[in-house]
């Protein structure tokens, strides 16, 4: 599961807690190196301003998704560890999912023929 920081969320006080959305894919996610997807770019993620219809892009591929909102929210948490007991502290809340079901479809540039 992939989490990401939602945007709009930025305007909101610094008190409050920020919200995330997972990203789900159908099949696995391989790097041509076979090295863990921890802290490295992706691809870029968007949502159409007229059906909110998420849109990935990885590589010379795109898949259109489609955001669901979970029954119940998880929680992202960080123990912490003080003299006597541990205490959790609430980082983010996940209320969303977007899930991406469909197989990728190519991105082909126009390229010129010569004839």
């Amino acid at each position: 599961m992939i989490l990401v920081k939602l945007i709009d969320n930025e305007c909101s006080s610094p008190s409050s807690i920020p919200e995330w959305a997972a990203i789900e894919v159908q099949g696995e996610l391989e790097s041509r190196h076979h090295t863990p997807f921890e802290r490295q770019y992706v691809g870029d993620l968007f949502a159409t301003i007229k059906d909110n219809v998420p849109i990935l892009i990885i590589g010379h591929h795109i898949l259109y998704g489609k955001m669901q909102t979970f029954d119940k929210p998880l929680a992202v948490m960080k123990k912490t560890e003080e003299a006597e007991a541990s205490s959790y502290i609430v980082q983010a809340i996940i209320t969303k999912k977007l899930l991406f079901k469909n197989r990728p479809k190519p991105i082909i540039a126009n390229v010129n023929k010569i004839v």
